[in-house]
């Protein structure tokens, strides 16, 4: 498609960057809200599950999809993963249960890998390496403004109406982008059937399931040495080894392992995998402590996201803008890495009585330097392949993203978990300083509970459901949880800084080479 004219070229990514605004709105939109969410249908112990069987469902289709792609071209796909994700967008706004909120959850994750495994190797197919820098700039700037309104509107949507509307505000934007692609998207001239490597599909799924419930059981619903966990990475280091073999044999392999042999698409994926983990940790965690530990609503959570947002889209567009000037990456991605992590070691020494402007600060710092390394690796790793792997190469870019965030995520629920068990068995084990009934010391046991935190008006109707005299005792305990809540927190951005920063490292080893200035010099090069 590089030999469209620039108007069509603008034209398709418009239709394009629609769909990514519609599938990743739905998913910023979901953070903020999720803790009232979950304070009104239950399942706090559930809480990661919402967020991980997303992630669990959308890198398989993410994986898959890519090679398949590049056989048979990426409207269909796009355009199935849009019907899939509006399908699974409504389901979930009539969920009653938390189990039903995840199951349409894993199905909108099949949709959304679609759609942003097709999006991104857009990209790549329409403009050259060197040109892309300044579309995944933009790109950049389209999750950018999902993070901007979707934190926000979620926020004010379950502080102000029914909760469901939060999954069905936004479908007509997802008709709006199936009919634009429908429409503008060339379609894909076939080169005829081509054998698809179904065996090396299903070990590869095995593989993604078995490692993520490794890490997400593991340390909440089952000890890390159990038979269980042990199992799950047993399964997948033996179908690692299984699909290493199958893979080398295959006709039209799902991952063409010669890949891997090149260092700077080896490196790129695992540096994006760290990534990963801090991005979705500062996301996912942060409107935890600004409702759960400062007490604040939905909807000034989201407004303090707002902060990260603004710098990091800010940036993205300067960064996507350098890299297609200049031609040079690795500088602006260490930096930016570096600036990250620093921001989030910044967040790990947060206590319950930090201000919301340090923590609107920290959020800027962490925005400038998410900003500045989110358009590199994407642009790196497709450089550094034929185009004709470009699908394939696009979606293990993503798959490790993803990979890192899921990871990350059930990594950081561990430590969240473990740390507050930790904080709060030891102010249980303290002296009370008053003489407390029975009957209310137990009622106190039972609200040991971090989700009566994300509710302000539920705290203020158990509260008043006390004796007077009992209130004081009641705020009193309501402080220490949220000082258990603070010491957890700032555990999981310490974690997130240490995994920025191991990111840094491994970028300084990426030899940078030469941005390539069209598609098709490397189709006739030796390779």
């Amino acid at each position: 498609m590089e030999h469209l004219e620039q108007r069509q070229k603008v034209i398709i990514m418009i239709a394009v960057m629609s769909a990514m605004f519609f599938a990743a709105i739905n998913m910023t939109i979901v953070g903020t809200s999720l803790p009232k969410i979950i304070s009104q249908i239950g399942g706090m112990n559930y809480f990661e599950w919402v967020f991980t069987i997303y992630m669990l469902t959308s890198t398989i289709t993410a994986m898959l999809v890519g090679r398949l792609s590049d056989i048979y071209g990426r409207k269909v796909f796009i355009l199935i993963g849009i019907g899939i994700f509006m399908v699974g967008a409504f389901l979930c706004g009539t969920s009653n249960t938390i189990i039903q909120l995840i199951i349409f959850r894993g199905l909108q994750g099949f949709g959304g890998g679609m759609i942003m495994s097709s999006a991104f190797t857009t990209v790549g197919d329409l403009f050259s390496p060197r040109e892309r820098g300044r579309w995944q700039g933009l790109f950049a700037g389209v999750f950018g403004l999902s993070s901007l309104f979707g934190p926000t509107l979620g926020g004010y949507i379950v502080d102000n109406f029914d909760w469901h509307w939060v999954f069905w505000i936004f479908l007509p934007i997802g008709l709006f982008a199936f009919l634009l692609i429908w429409k503008l998207y060339p379609t894909h001239v076939s080169k005829g059937k081509q054998a698809i490597d179904y065996l090396g599909s299903i070990v590869i799924t095995i593989i993604i399931i078995s490692l993520l419930l490794g890490f997400s059981w593991g340390g909440s619903h089952y000890d890390w040495l159990s038979f269980e966990i042990i199992g799950l990475f047993s399964v997948t280091i033996i179908g690692l080894v299984i699909f290493i073999f199958v893979e080398k044999r295959a006709k039209n392999p799902v991952i063409p392992l010669h890949l891997f042999k090149n260092p700077i698409f080896t490196l790129s994926n695992i540096a994006g995998l760290f990534l990963g983990m801090g991005m979705f940790g500062v996301i996912m965690y942060t409107p935890f402590f600004v409702q759960g530990v400062l007490g604040q609503t939905a909807t000034v959570s989201g407004l303090v996201e707002m902060a990260m947002t603004l710098t990091m889209v800010a940036f993205s567009a300067i960064g996507g803008q350098w890299i297609t000037k200049t031609g040079k990456y690795k500088l602006l991605a260490v930096l930016g890495l570096a600036i990250m992590s620093i921001g989030l070691f910044l967040h790990s020494l947060l206590q319950p009585d930090s201000s919301l402007l340090r923590i609107i600060l920290q959020l800027m710092l962490i925005g400038v330097g998410l900003g500045m390394a989110m358009p590199v690796f994407q642009v790196v790793v497709q450089n550094s392949v034929k185009h004709k792997y470009l699908g394939v190469a696009t979606s293990v870019m993503q798959v490790f993203r993803q990979i890192g965030g899921t990871i990350g995520v059930a990594i950081m629920g561990t430590i969240l978990g473990q740390l507050m068990r930790t904080r709060l068995s030891e102010i249980n084990a303290q002296p009370a300083s008053t003489e407390v009934p029975d009957e209310f010391s137990n009622r106190l046991l039972e609200l040991q509970d971090p989700q009566l935190l994300m509710d302000l008006e539920q705290i203020d109707k158990v509260r008043s459901s006390f004796p007077e005299e009992m209130r004081t005792l009641f705020d009193q305990f309501i402080g220490l949880m949220r000082d258990a809540l603070n010491f957890s927190l700032t555990g999981v951005f310490l974690f997130s800084a240490i995994v920025v920063a191991l990111a840094v490292v491994i970028t300084l080893f990426i030899k940078e080479i030469p941005l390539r200035t069209t598609n098709r010099e490397e189709e006739d090069a030796p390779k």
